[in-house]
């Protein structure tokens, strides 16, 4: 049974803010990290570190349940076009799903995220999600204002030595230029038609409030060597930036909130780039040159004081990260004794004597840490909840 934040007190005070203040609209949108891959089964984690067992209390109540907050609504979309947007109160469960409607039980960002602005504005709060895995700001969430995709020289002269029709070429793209970004909007612009729909706090007297934006997404564009064939090298991601300003621009033009508070997170699966091992440094300067161009925006002169980015590699788990490498020798070895022939009893009694060796019992616990790939965050929950805060307390600083 979820916790519920209620009480006779609490309603009154439910209703007083119903009844005097606009109820306060979030909107966070993006690709798969916005929809979140951390599994529930990675909350117990998160109580493993005492700087994050303050989280873990916020995210669950006496019962030891995830919480369901009381007034804090959220519509989700996501999923299939023609899915219906995941409708209710704010608990665990608005991650990634399958299908909008269906708890498929991960969280994103969003669920702390809720939580801590509830903290912080102390009033009834609605959150509008939209995000889908797999996407692009080059393409996908294309915003208006940037014009019709243009392939590069590079991919010209790529596709002329394939013998591909360049017209061809051009239409398929542009005709999936900017889908995504227009089914955000219609989410946004449908649930705005009528909040009371989602949140019964509204009412049309006192009306609502656009609070902020949070834009969580980055990874099909870092690692799209078409788009941007100059990755390598400093400036190669200067079309996101550029971009991304675009998105910032449409989006407030066409909600009609031209300072709307607005949050970047910038990718930092990985953690620091400093910290990078021998392994990943022949990506080191690809990751950092995209995420600087994610950040770059929030320097602009027009954006100042309104615009802020969120560095999420701060809250990479190097403990988590540490662990995770000893469970990849471990697969690593498997993979050689299968080579080498061995029986199934063989490999299994060679692997146990490795894992005695490698694994602290503390190093099993964390393991439960784990749900899912690096480029997910691991799939922590640990991770993604200090992500959703930081979220929080960002958009709310960046009103002071």
């Amino acid at each position: 049974m979820k916790h519920l934040i209620s009480g006779l007190g609490f309603a009154m005070a439910f209703a007083s803010f119903s009844a005097a203040s606009p109820l306060k609209v979030y909107i966070l949108a993006g690709q798969s990290n916005m929809e979140g891959h951390a599994k529930l089964s990675s909350f117990d984690h998160i109580g493993m570190d005492p700087k994050t067992v303050p989280i873990l209390e916020e995210m669950r109540g006496e019962s030891g349940e995830p919480v369901e907050l009381e007034d804090v609504w959220i519509s989700y979309r996501t999923g299939k076009e023609e899915d219906q947007p995941g409708v209710g109160k704010l608990t665990a469960g608005f991650g990634a799903r399958r299908v909008s409607t269906e708890n498929d039980g991960k969280i994103g960002p969003e669920f702390t995220f809720g939580i801590y602005t509830r903290k912080l504005v102390k009033e009834p709060i609605l959150i509008i999600k939209t995000a889908w895995g797999g996407k692009s700001i080059n393409t996908d969430f294309r915003p208006p204002s940037a014009g019709p995709y243009q392939f590069n020289k590079k991919q010209l002269d790529t596709f002329k030595k394939q013998g591909k029709d360049i017209a061809e070429m051009e239409a398929d793209r542009n005709s999936k230029v900017g889908r995504y970004f227009q089914m955000m909007m219609e989410h946004v612009r449908s649930v705005l038609a009528d909040p009371g729909k989602v949140h019964p706090a509204y009412n049309a007297k006192d009306g609502y409030e656009l609070s902020g934006f949070v834009w969580f997404q980055g990874w099909n564009d870092m690692v799209d060597r078409g788009t941007y064939p100059d990755r390598g090298n400093k400036g190669g991601y200067d079309q996101y930036s550029e971009v991304m300003a675009h998105f910032i621009r449409d989006v407030r033009r066409e909600l009609k909130s031209p300072k709307l508070p607005f949050v970047i997170g910038v990718m930092g699966a990985g953690g620091p780039t400093d910290l990078y091992g021998p392994g990943q440094q022949r990506y080191k300067n690809i990751h950092q040159y995209f995420r600087d161009s994610m950040a770059a925006p929030a320097s602009l002169p027009e954006f100042k004081g309104n615009v802020t980015a969120v560095l999420t590699e701060k809250y990479w788990d190097s403990e988590l990260d540490a662990v995770d490498k000893k469970r990849g020798e471990i697969r690593s070895k498997e993979k050689e004794l299968k080579e080498k022939g061995l029986s199934k009893k063989e490999i299994a009694n060679q692997l146990r004597s490795i894992e005695a060796r490698l694994f602290t019992a503390r190093d099993r616990e964390l393991l439960k840490g784990i749900t899912n790939a690096d480029y997910h965050y691991k799939g922590s929950a640990k991770i993604m909840a200090q992500i959703g805060k930081a979220f929080a307390e960002a958009l709310e600083g960046s009103k002071k």
